[in-house]
């Protein structure tokens, strides 16, 4: 029974269940992969972690574009994605780069970001000169390194020109390096796609919400949402206590590495015009931001007792009893350890090259030596922040981020010029509109962001409308409509989720639409602001707009304040 079926007394006239999900105007539906054009986008992918390799997988499966040529600095990583999705090997083939002969061509590896800049200036230089046998370059880059590097990496590509750009979420760590990134992307980046990985914008659940919300107007006017996003308890402790995002000074705040694709999703649904081919609709912004949250669990007071001065879970007389037992989340079966016979996530994370190890005794022992590696007292904070501890205590662990938060966002009444709205009006004729307000009505928007859930990753969201509300719990959309006491339960493509990866089939979605606006650009005679709003679907100024809330609703919370938007955005981005 779904939560709006509890929490409403009347039972409904009519339950209508709708299958299938039907794609925006402004989306291409998902499963298809577009056909290839005659010289399909061809892309370099920096980063070879999880992100890197999830966006090449998706490229594969769901993209008209080819993954050419990689820069990691591990040589294990580096060669391992290699073979798989660019030179292959003897044994096999590859649709990356044709003849796969199991040997890297040339422009195809880089140990280096910065080597991949001075190789293609290089490159450019002699396809000027008209030399013979010069690779063609690439078109694209996917920006899959660590979030304190994105800054780096991002202008550096900006700068030399040329590329369409993607980078994983978050933009950047802080807001400063954000606005510059900003500013550097308008001015030296003009005329080519840039795209950030908010994901959930392009799963096919979300997108159906949105239509359902926006175009079709099914509960007319939003006057609220509640959205959760439950990471998991001991998802938490493997990213935000032990993990790369467990340091704000290294990392950013959690509401930034975690939810700031929530924070986006919230602001897609309520500043953002229903359709981005309309240019000149000007965004609802928001009037406030305030928050609240802290390291409430995952800190030395909450230590039991019978675990005494232990620092990491092999040495720990209570490990066994321990829900955070390292070996118990790493190693045993009961969750997604190596005796589940897992070997990825997050198993791949504590011992990347686990795959290698020829028996299960090898790698075993492989995980159970780096989850006994610790430190103490003597050993330099600067040591301890430069890597993980997947063994280490998460009531002793130097963790800093928040594992609980709450962010308020509110919107005053802001309606267009009657012109504007009756035009509005016109174009949505076939749906009914609860008032001249068309989505510019006052509304509130609240985020929680939780760690102790069984749930990970598996958000649910509320939104009340004046006709009526919905309930999205990352599978169902549930419809209750006030005007006809109608329940109507629509069913995104679940199995399309499944084929397509990561984050509800989000991670294939936004890969799929960013290539395909490179692909536009490139061979279709597209002008990039065009793809960039009407494929990519998502404005530079959205992404800075969602990013600077993070850092605004950071500001609230640590200043125990409430954040007026209007004049904190006039401060702290436009002025810079």
């Amino acid at each position: 029974m779904s939560l709006l079926k509890r929490l409403l007394p009347s039972k409904p006239i009519e339950e209508q269940h709708v299958t299938s999900a039907a794609p925006s105007k402004d989306f291409p539906h998902l499963p298809s992969r577009p056909e290839m054009s005659a010289s399909p986008p061809r892309i370099l992918v920096i980063g070879a972690g999880s992100r890197g390799r999830s966006y090449a997988e998706a490229i594969e499966t769901s993209c008209n574009g080819i993954v050419v040529a990689v820069a990691e600095p591990d040589p294990y990583k580096r060669s391992n994605f290699g073979r798989i999705h660019i030179w292959g090997s003897k044994k096999s083939s590859n649709a990356g780069v044709s003849g796969s002969s199991g040997v890297p061509p040339e422009g195809a590896e880089f140990a280096d970001w910065k080597d991949f800049i001075t190789y293609e200036r290089s490159r450019r230089k002699r396809e000027a000169r008209g030399d013979a046998d010069v690779p063609p370059g690439v078109d694209a880059v996917l920006v899959c390194v660590l979030d304190d590097m994105h800054r780096e990496v991002v202008v550096a590509l900006a700068e030399l020109g040329g590329l369409h750009i993607m980078c994983e979420k978050p933009l950047a760590t802080t807001l400063e390096d954000c606005v510059e990134m900003y500013h550097v992307l308008e001015q030296k980046n003009a005329g080519h796609i840039f795209s950030i990985g908010h994901v959930l914008r392009y799963s096919p659940h979300n997108m159906m919400m949105r239509k359902l919300l926006l175009e079709d107007r099914v509960i007319g006017d939003i006057l609220s949402v509640v959205h959760t996003e439950p990471v998991g308890w001991w998802h938490f402790s493997h990213s935000y206590v032990r993990g790369n995002w467990r340091r704000q000074d290294t990392s950013g705040p959690s509401l930034l590495t975690k939810s700031c694709h929530d924070v986006d999703v919230l602001l897609w649904l309520l500043c953002s015009p229903p359709s981005y081919t309309d240019a000149g609709t000007a965004p609802h912004l928001p009037s406030t931001v305030s928050s609240t949250g802290s390291v409430q669990y995952f800190k030395k007071s909450r230590k039991p007792l019978a675990a005494g001065n232990a620092t990491n879970c092999l040495s720990c007389p209570i490990e066994e009893s321990c829900k955070f037992s390292a070996r118990r989340i790493y190693v045993g079966p009961q969750l997604a350890g190596l005796e589940s016979s897992n070997t990825g996530w997050p198993v791949s994370i504590v011992v990347p090259d686990i795959e290698d190890y020829d028996t299960g005794t090898e790698a075993r022992k492989a995980l159970l030596a780096k989850l006994a590696e610790d430190y103490d007292e003597s050993t330099p904070d600067a040591e301890v922040a430069k890597r993980n501890w997947f063994g280490r205590c998460v009531y002793e662990s130097d963790n800093s981020v928040c594992d609980e938060q709450i962010v308020t966002i509110t919107w005053d009444e802001d309606p267009l010029p009657s012109s504007s709205s009756a035009k509005n009006q016109a174009s949505s004729a076939s749906a009914p509109a609860a008032d001249p307000m068309r989505g510019r009505g006052a509304k509130t928007a609240t985020f929680h962001m939780v760690a102790h859930t069984k749930r990970i990753c598996d958000r649910y969201t509320h939104v009340y409308g004046t006709d009526g509300e919905l309930y999205a719990d990352s599978r169902t959309i549930t419809v209750e409509d006030f005007r006809d006491g109608r329940t109507t339960v629509h069913n995104p493509d679940l199995a399309t989720n499944g084929r397509h990866g990561g984050h509800g089939g989000g991670d294939a979605g936004l890969a799929r639409q960013f290539v395909l606006a490179v692909d536009h650009v490139k061979n279709h005679g597209w002008d990039a602001d065009r793809a960039q709003r009407e494929i990519v679907g998502c404005t530079l100024e959205e992404v800075i707009r969602s990013h600077a809330l993070v850092f605004a609703a950071e500001e609230a919370r640590l200043g125990k304040k409430i954040v007026d938007w209007k004049s904190w955005w006039g401060e702290k981005v436009k002025s810079l």
